[in-house]
């Protein structure tokens, strides 16, 4: 046995060695409540102390959280306590890049602005069939845009792929309470038939799913009301990432910028709103 003494030192060590301790990670935001200088984050796997989940954080100062707000990519440092891990660094990620190379596109100011009414449109999904935003009032819609001839693999497939996960996710829910609605901007090539095709490679062809083409001038409306900015470029078309949720009313309750974030993070985010907090 050790001595008291020597074992107390031992002790105070340890404690000493673990309050030094930080550790850096990045993630989604889900909700700020600035009242209690908190945040809830679905962030990634934080090596050598937690894997990836959803964490409700006290931030040591209120004001780390001023401007952030619920679809935020964010990075932090937490700083582990008895009485509760802490935040002590916080800012927005713009143009990072994550472990696997992602990176965040400029954000884009939206037309509409978060807590405001989407207004209504009507598109054309891939069994020909018109979607209008108004008559899916009363259900969560998430909203995305792509366009089918996309090379580059981490860009509008990773799009997709992040909306099969909501699928995957919350499969009795979605036709539902929850829409997905993936608008495509590139509507002289993104016919109807096309679109089909393209939702048949990713297994979305499912009710509930609807990936919408119509008008250059329908589509560019769309597009502005979310702040979408796309243009041609040699062939190609380039253009700003954003994937948007719309709550039961019709407000738009959060935006995520660019592909910095997981599907698992947006399922995540998307949780909150089809189930929100007593």
């Amino acid at each position: 046995m050790l001595p008291r003494r020597l074992f107390l030192g031992l002790l105070c060590a340890s404690l000493a060695d673990c309050a030094s301790t930080r550790y850096e990670s990045r993630g989604l935001v889900l909700r700020v409540d600035r009242a209690a200088s908190s945040v809830t984050v679905s962030h990634e796997a934080i090596l050598g102390y937690m894997g990836a989940m959803v964490m409700l954080f006290e931030v040591r100062d209120p004001r780390m959280l001023d401007g952030v707000g619920p679809g935020d990519v964010v990075s932090f440092r937490l700083i582990p306590r008895s009485i509760g891990t802490r935040i002590d660094r916080l800012k927005l990620v713009s143009a990072a890049s994550g472990d696997a190379g992602l990176t965040m596109t400029p954000a884009v100011t939206a037309l509409v602005k978060t807590g405001q009414v989407i207004p209504d449109f009507t598109l054309i999904d891939q069994y020909e069939k018109p979607v209008s935003l108004a008559s899916l009032r009363g259900r969560v819609v998430v909203v995305s845009f792509i366009y089918s001839r996309c090379p580059l693999p981490d860009y509008c497939p990773r799009v997709v792929a992040n909306l099969s996960d909501l699928r995957k996710r919350y499969p009795d829910r979605l036709g539902k309470d929850l829409v997905l609605l993936t608008v495509s901007f590139d509507p002289k090539y993104d016919t109807p038939d096309v679109l089909h095709n393209f939702a048949e490679r990713y297994g979305a062809n499912v009710p509930g799913w609807h990936f919408l083409s119509g008008s250059s001038e329908a589509v560019a409306s769309v597009c502005a009301s979310f702040g979408i900015e796309y243009w041609p470029d040699e062939g190609l078309i380039t253009h700003t990432l954003q994937t948007a949720i719309l709550d039961r009313e019709g407000r738009l309750r959060a935006s995520v910028e660019g592909r910095g974030f997981s599907g698992r993070q947006l399922a995540d985010l998307v949780g909150t709103i089809l189930t929100p907090t007593p």
